[in-house]
């Protein structure tokens, strides 16, 4: 591969099969010329982006971020797609360098903030959670920074976001409907959720997919109409707790569950009722 751009000394651009690409390495952009060959020992990381915008908007954060907070993305990257077992968005790689960058600066000031999703990320998200966890511990062995035990909460709401290839504003919106949603279901049958239990598991599943589907605008098609009329005639109760979520999300969102939908939160808050 040929040098395109040199970004700094430690950052250059190039062309690897039809693509723009960004190479991160040590010294690989230091003394040298566009249209030299880069020297594949220094190359660390190369970065293809899914699309052109991505591109250009990483290039330009990368102008004034220290290598090693960059290693450090890297490495917290690594972790969490190891962690998970799934691909994340490369979008990734741009928002969480440049929040570890302004956290450390925030730090730094003594200014750092609480975050008001705690609870939530820690109970609907907790594999993240523990990620977020795992890369303060990171951070501060590489970059010398102990950042607040809060700063788990917005990495692991990172995560969240590239595991569904999300924008932070949606993620928040998100979390706060599966939230209320929860909530009409305790209130409704006046309960608790055991929330170690495998059925309270699910309902979190089902309903972050659930959630994801209405900020993509893609509902379940209603393809079985006997079985939706047979589980909403065998568990009333649930079923119009079903229709209080409906209210709730199209008050909400605009968006109004099909007769699918009410049907697979009817047997998950039937599942959890009786797993209580």
């Amino acid at each position: 591969m040929k040098i395109v751009r040199i970004i700094n000394n430690n950052i250059v651009t190039s062309v690897q099969n039809e693509n723009e690409v960004v190479i991160m390495g040590k010294g690989v952009g230091f003394k040298k010329e566009i249209g030299q060959e880069i020297d594949s020992n220094q190359v660390e990381k190369v970065y293809t982006l899914d699309t052109p915008g991505n591109t250009d908007r990483f290039k330009l954060l990368l102008q004034d971020i220290p290598l090693e907070e960059i290693q450090t993305i890297n490495e917290i990257v690594s972790y969490a797609k190891l962690s998970l077992g799934k691909k994340l968005s490369d979008g990734i790689y741009i928002s969480l360098t440049d929040h570890l960058h302004f956290a450390i600066e925030r730090h730094e000031k003594g200014m750092d903030f609480k975050n008001a999703l705690s609870w939530e990320v820690k109970h609907f998200y907790n594999h993240e959670y523990l990620i977020g966890k795992e890369a303060l511990e990171i951070i501060a062995r590489r970059l010398k920074v102990e950042l607040p035990a809060e700063e788990a909460i917005t990495i692991a709401l990172h995560i969240v976001n590239a595991e569904m290839d999300n924008t932070m504003d949606n993620t928040v919106g998100m979390t706060k409907i599966i939230k209320q949603v929860l909530s009409i279901i305790q209130y409704t049958f006046n309960t608790e959720f055991a929330e170690e239990s495998l059925a309270y598991e699910r309902l979190l599943t089902h309903l972050k997919f659930f959630v994801q589907r209405i900020t993509l605008n893609r509902s379940l098609p209603d393809d079985n109409m006997e079985l939706f009329s047979m589980i909403r005639h065998s568990y009333p109760k649930e079923y119009n707790c079903a229709l209080k979520i409906n209210d709730y999300v199209l008050e909400e969102t605009g968006h109004k569950l099909t007769t699918a939908e009410l049907a697979y939160i009817t047997i998950h808050i039937n599942r959890v009722i009786n797993d209580i």
